[in-house]
């Protein structure tokens, strides 16, 4: 009887000792998981500041954008037999070629 108690006692303590060992494991996981949540987040700030700094490409850097003129406006150049576009001319306008004007 006496050795009976002596197994479950000795039973009970290897199973508090392993309940005790995966609280550690498990804190110990969620330390390295909260660590590396930490560096995630100052990676992701470091990018999004590197972004900020970049300067945002103008509308008139992009091609096939040309600016607005206003009517009246000269909107175009003569260069010998060729004729270069500055702007566009508004609605209900057009640029006359042989003025160079928006009319």
């Amino acid at each position: 009887m006496a050795s009976c108690r002596l197994a479950l006692l000795c039973l009970a303590c290897c199973g508090f000792c392993l309940l005790a060992a995966a609280g550690e494991v498990r804190s110990a996981e969620s330390a390295n998981k909260s660590q590396e949540e930490k560096e995630l987040i100052e990676a992701l700030q470091e990018v999004l500041e590197k972004l900020k700094s970049k300067p945002i490409p103008s509308l008139e850097k992009k091609l096939g954008w040309m600016p607005s003129c206003d009517a009246g406006e000269q909107c175009a150049v003569r260069k010998g037999a060729r004729i270069g576009k500055f702007c566009n001319c508004p609605r209900g306008t057009a640029c006359n070629f042989y003025i160079l004007k928006c009319l």
